[in-house]
């Protein structure tokens, strides 16, 4: 009878987990969720920075497009405004980076812009 409880209580005390245990692996698992937000966080502003440059790209082109469907020779494309230029691409932005543009802004503006 005396070993039959021994034998049930030593089953049950390796039964479980430790308090110890349980804390280890909740801080371990703290770290690698920190270390994920941290590298998201990177990806985003890559991307935020990739799509501004494509912008400020995307207008140089539209505005040389449409000196050369002008033919025009002197007027420089900073002075062009994105009204100008709108019928040389899919749509205006209404921001480039975080700044935001009106149908009004130059070309040489967009261009000063850092992103």
């Amino acid at each position: 009878m005396l070993t039959a409880l021994q034998n049930h209580r030593r089953r049950s005390a390796d039964a479980g987990f430790t308090l110890i245990e349980l804390l280890i692996v909740i801080v371990i698992l703290g770290v690698l969720a920190a270390i994920v937000v941290f590298s998201v966080k990177g990806i985003t502003q890559k991307g935020d920075t990739a799509a501004c440059q494509t912008s400020v790209s995307t207008i140089d082109t539209a505005a040389e497009a449409y000196l050369a469907n002008k033919d025009d020779t002197t007027t420089a494309a900073g002075t062009l405004t994105l009204q100008q230029i709108s019928a040389f691409m899919h749509t205006i932005p209404t921001t480039v980076g975080s700044t935001p543009v009106t149908a009004s802004t130059t070309v040489s503006t967009i261009d000063g812009i850092t992103c």
